[in-house]
């Protein structure tokens, strides 16, 4: 059974940062791209960021310049830090795992999801 467990969450005032971390029980970890999204109070589920099983990344336009997501492959963990956030920012943020490690697993989401973690940005 895949499990991601997402930690990292919590009240930051606007222009503040936090990082996540998104930690995988999956043995072919190194094999998966990986993908960062959140869901907005009544919006759907949007993506975030990507990065593959080689390293590239790839953002959401909101994302650019703010957002930086890493893996550490020795660690099984995905990390997504976000710097200047905005109360737009405000969101239940979740860790997917790829159905691949290309650029689609990076970019779509596959089929297991970590639990969400909040992030609250105030103004």
């Amino acid at each position: 059974q895949v499990q991601l467990v997402e930690s990292g969450g919590g009240l930051v005032q606007a222009g503040g940062s936090l990082r996540l971390s998104c930690v995988v029980s999956e043995s072919i970890f190194s094999h998966r791209s990986f993908g960062w999204y959140r869901e907005l109070p009544g919006k759907q589920r949007e993506w975030v960021a990507g990065v593959t099983d080689g390293a590239t990344t790839y953002y959401a336009d909101f994302a650019v310049d703010r957002f930086t997501i890493s893996r550490d492959d020795a660690k099984n963990t995905v990390v997504l830090q976000m710097n200047h956030l905005k109360p737009e920012d405000t969101a239940v943020y979740y860790c997917n795992l790829g159905s691949s490690g290309s650029y689609w697993g990076a970019r779509r989401p596959g089929p297991y999801w970590g639990q969400g973690t909040q992030v609250t940005v105030s103004s």
